[in-house]
């Protein structure tokens, strides 16, 4: 039985930094994964990830973010790769409305750049998207989006710099706690380490039975739309989007390549109860829903699909994190439900487990994020 430090079960958004910061730490590490890093059967894939500073789904977030910022850059510094374009972030919507509010008030609450923009001045400025009746619009220049694949990757490559080992094709059956220490059963044999830290997104679920998480997996459709006009592209300085309608919550992407514009709905999707076997099979009404989106909003995009693609959101009972130690074996640390607004924090988020197993505590606030928040009964 091969005996570790540290083991980290997952190595997508969240393990693979969590990885790369306990070996920075010079600890042995191990990160078992059943699939290879930058694969696309999980959450973090897709090509492109919003990152954005004025939270509006809870101003506690904002801290976290900058110190997210600031571990992209040191992580681009360190593989000498560009993993965040700052292009810019244009949210629309109902002036009293949950985004335009909550950017508002996060903004206000951290001293943070954010401009208010009337209906006619996004039409101006930004002419490759169509304003509702009574809407406004807030920009935030620091936002943009963060390549995921490549952040996921360029976390993996350093971590084995670092002196990490990854172990893929190992499916992870169960894991108990012994002493003060735990054990990993899988079909490559079992691993022992002092540490455990869990990071299994979509399969978090099976992993944390114990702690009746109440985790609910959802499909997530990605669409590339085209063609476009030069009004959709990056170099012509359009900005990642994203839009609080009556209908849902749309968002996307300009265009770099010649795939197209990346489209896609954050609210609503399936459930699904095993995404180990998820067909992923096309959702006819879930097109229909971002063409009527893309119809209505996005005046200079084409209607062909070019390219569709599936993940999964894993969400917690109010779409928050939940990032802590496990109450009964203080040795086991993980990160769970991260609810589809979590890979801009995964630079961070993989610190703060790293804190969590080694010294118990974070100089993170991660409070609000705990599990005690829930009743599990």
């Amino acid at each position: 039985m091969e005996h570790f430090d540290a083991i980290v079960l997952g190595t997508g958004g969240v393990g693979s930094s969590a990885v790369l910061h306990l070996a920075e730490r010079g600890l042995r590490v191990v990160g078992l994964d059943r699939f290879p890093g930058g694969h696309d059967r999980g959450s973090s894939h897709g090509e492109t990830r919003i990152i954005r500073q004025a939270y509006f789904e809870h101003a506690d977030y904002v801290p976290l973010l900058l110190s997210a910022y600031k571990l992209w850059s040191e992580l681009e510094q360190l593989t000498n790769q560009t993993l965040f374009h700052q292009v810019g972030l244009l949210q629309i919507g109902p002036p009293d409305g949950e985004v335009i509010r909550g950017v508002q008030k996060a903004a206000e609450l951290h001293g943070l750049n954010v401009e208010t923009l009337s209906a006619e001045q996004i039409r101006q400025r930004y002419p490759a998207f169509t304003v509702p009746a009574g809407m406004c619009g807030v920009f935030e220049p620091k936002a943009g989006y963060l390549r995921v694949e490549q952040a996921v990757l360029a976390h993996l490559s350093a971590a084995t710099s670092a002196g990490a080992e990854l172990r893929t094709g190992v499916e992870v059956q169960s894991w108990r706690a012994v002493g003060s220490g735990v054990e990993v059963m899988t079909n490559c044999g079992t691993f022992a380490a002092d540490k455990l830290i869990i990071t299994a997104g979509a399969w978090a679920s099976q992993l944390l039975a114990d702690l009746n998480l109440k985790l609910q997996v959802l499909r997530k459709h990605l669409y590339w739309f085209g063609p476009t006009k030069p009004i959709c592209h990056e170099d012509t300085g359009c900005p990642t989007f994203l839009y609080e309608l009556p209908t849902g919550v749309f968002y996307g992407f300009p265009q770099r390549d010649a795939l197209g514009m990346k489209v896609a709905e954050h609210s609503g999707g399936e459930v699904v109860t095993d995404p180990l076997k998820d067909p992923r099979n096309p959702d006819a009404a879930d097109l229909a829903r971002v063409q009527f989106f893309r119809e209505q909003c996005l005046p200079g995009l084409g209607n062909e699909v070019r390219r569709q693609s599936v993940c999964f959101y894993t969400m917690s009972p109010d779409g928050n994190f939940i990032i802590d130690r496990h109450p009964e074996h203080r040795q086991v640390c993980f990160a769970a439900g991260l609810s589809g607004h979590g890979f801009k924090f995964t630079s961070v988020l993989g610190e703060i487990l790293a804190d969590l197993a080694i010294d118990g505590i974070t100089k993170h606030p991660v409070d609000f994020l705990s599990l005690a928040r829930f009743d599990r009964t």
